[in-house]
């Protein structure tokens, strides 16, 4: 009897066990071209249970999950400033369930045992001791009221340098630009500062150390940040004022001639896969090459193409908010979505996409991305311009863009100005075989060297 009463003691203890939500949970969430880590870690309270989540491969810990509940064997909780919710079941130690991010569900499932990854090879990444002087800064962009965090480097801590800012491209970056585990501002300022030019490199507003808010923030905005950083290098003594530019990629190379054509203290400016033609026009080639690229037949490009045109269209026409998102809407309904129901995608998974859709193109950065022509501060910029391309950028295509650049400089009367197509390098100019975002992670190299050479080789001689 005593060995039964101990059995079921045993039983019940083990069921109890089972159902300890409590501790450290890991998840791998599948996104279209990566996986991310999520960690989810669960405490008990007198009420309840409490919650934070991490993502390691993002940089991201104790984010504070904000509801929490295990009733009926099912973990639901949610994140609602981040558009976020997860909801599973316990099954067999495994929590089996579903992740829904801005109305995008994705299946998840939770386990005990840590997931680990395999970190890429990245060769090029420097290593410290670096050689040179490091001093991270902080700087004050008065116009934003915010203050900005970055990491200054020169060639020795004492001296008289030519100097650059480095200028990000488009979604929040920080001082190294580190995306999928490449660091190509680092790798850059690294090869600079060895070639003797000083190089500040700085988080985004609202990202890492910088103070201020990203996502209600423009192209306009950052480039007062940008000039916040060229003015601070100004005040350094080991810095020569008369040669301090600018080196912009991506949309940095949109922000850095915003700032050249207002402050003409600046000496050169380095646009890397920089915007040569307006914003609307570079989503319609970057979406028919990217598509293209991944298969799809020349027929479904000319009609997404018919589509996404007219959706531009809308955000260039109107300026009243209700009624830009009225007419995206429309276009969604009446146009977009028979082409995905012939694809079998079902009517929800549509309506969801529609939604994350429009809520994207009615942001703040895209409705002045999408109206923005470069060309206007093109046009007034007066110092020496170095522009060059990856032949396979898919992104920012090469041809029409530095024809872009080209075309309004001159216009400017600027005759200082050297456009460059680089071979077979990708939008990161990465050396690659199709230029395809997806190959970006999978290629060990960050910068190719025939980049660094040209840009720091190009300074070098505008600065001598």
């Amino acid at each position: 009897m005593k060995k039964l009463i101990t059995l079921i003691t045993l039983c019940i203890s083990s069921v109890l066990f089972a159902q300890d939500i409590t501790g450290t949970w890991n998840g791998l969430l599948k996104v279209p071209g990566t996986t991310v880590r999520l960690v989810i870690n669960i405490t008990k309270t007198e009420t309840g249970y409490s919650a934070t989540m991490d993502s390691p491969d993002q940089g991201a810990k104790g984010i504070p999950v904000t509801t929490i509940s295990f009733e009926n064997n099912t973990l639901a909780f949610a994140i609602p400033a981040g558009k976020l919710e997860y909801k599973g079941t316990w099954e067999n130690n495994i929590i089996k369930g579903t992740y829904k991010q801005n109305g995008y569900e994705i299946p998840l499932d939770l386990g005990r045992d840590e997931i680990k990854i395999e970190k890429p090879k990245r060769p090029q990444e420097p290593q410290p001791p670096y050689g040179y002087y490091t001093e991270d800064v902080t700087f004050k962009n008065e116009n934003a009221g915010i203050t900005l965090a970055g990491t200054l480097t020169l060639p020795k801590k004492e001296g008289n340098y030519p100097a650059v800012v480095l200028i990000s491209g488009s979604g929040p970056q920080d001082r190294n630009s580190e995306l999928l585990d490449h660091k190509p501002f680092l790798v850059l300022a690294d090869y600079l500062t060895k070639n003797g030019i000083a190089v500040l490199r700085f988080d985004d507003r609202g990202v890492g150390e910088s103070q201020g808010v990203f996502a209600t923030s423009t192209s306009a905005d950052f480039s007062t940040d940008a000039e916040a950083a060229f003015n601070y290098l100004k005040s350094r003594p080991e810095i020569n004022k008369n040669k301090i530019g600018l080196i912009g990629h991506s949309e940095g190379g949109m922000i850095a001639p915003m700032v050249a054509a207002r402050n003409n203290s600046v000496a050169f400016l380095v646009l890397m896969a920089g915007p040569g033609i307006s914003g609307d026009e570079i989503l319609m080639k970057q979406n028919y090459l990217i598509n293209k690229a991944g298969g799809m037949p020349e027929e479904e490009l000319q009609k997404l193409g018919s589509v996404n045109r007219k959706l531009y269209d809308v955000i260039l026409k109107e300026s009243d908010m209700d009624a830009i998102k009225s007419g995206l809407s429309q276009i969604y309904n009446t146009e977009m979505k028979p082409l995905f129901l012939e694809k079998g995608i079902p009517q929800e998974q549509i309506d969801q996409y529609s939604q994350m859709q429009i809520a994207e193109l009615t942001s703040p950065w895209f409705l002045y991305f999408i109206r923005y022509n470069p060309a206007s501060n093109l046009e007034k910029v007066q110092c020496p311009v170095l522009a060059i391309n990856g032949s396979k950028d898919l992104q920012v295509p090469p041809q029409e863009d530095l024809a872009g650049i080209k075309n309004a400089t001159t216009k400017g009367g600027n005759k200082k100005v050297t456009t460059k197509e680089l071979p077979n390098l990708n939008h990161l100019f990465q050396e690659c075989t199709t230029g395809e975002v997806s190959e970006y992670e999978t290629i060990e190299q960050t910068i190719a060297p025939v980049a660094l050479n040209e840009i720091s080789t190009w300074i070098k001689q505008q600065v001598k």
